[in-house]
């Protein structure tokens, strides 16, 4: 096996700022603090801004939406306004459609790399091209 090629996979404390709290792990991160954990050993320290200590998923402190009452609440103003924002909503889109199937206007810029007639012409009227000499050995 080559020696060096693998990264140095060691024990490391990370430590989590916002928590004020740490973890012992092993790791292949590069550190460059060092903390006294509580065995008594020195190891590298990692300094995370946010973990599972402090994330509001894991601690419990994450809010749940309320989308039954948000779909209630729409339903009130749905019925409130007759329909009206929906028959606005399509009135838009058809006005939107008329305007592009009724368009003619042709291109100015040509979209493709096929060869012209003009320049089929202009290479029939200078003639075949004329061959070179082959070299002899």
């Amino acid at each position: 096996m080559k020696k060096n090629l693998h990264p140095l996979y060691r024990t490391v404390v990370f430590q989590d700022v916002s928590a004020n709290k740490g973890f012992l792990t092993r790791s292949a991160v590069i550190a460059k603090d060092t903390v006294v954990w509580e065995d008594g050993k020195t190891y590298p320290m990692v300094k995370l801004d946010i973990s599972a200590l402090s994330h509001p998923f894991y601690t419990g402190q994450q809010k749940v939406m309320d989308t039954a009452g948000r779909i209630d609440r729409f339903k009130k103003r749905f019925v409130a306004s007759e329909g009206k924002t929906v028959g606005r909503k399509v009135a838009k889109t058809q006005a939107k459609r008329l305007v592009h199937v009724g368009h003619t206007a042709k291109r100015e810029k040509v979209l493709s790399t096929a060869v012209k007639k003009e320049d089929k012409d202009a290479k029939k009227a200078a003639g075949p091209k004329k061959e070179k000499p082959a070299k002899k050995d």
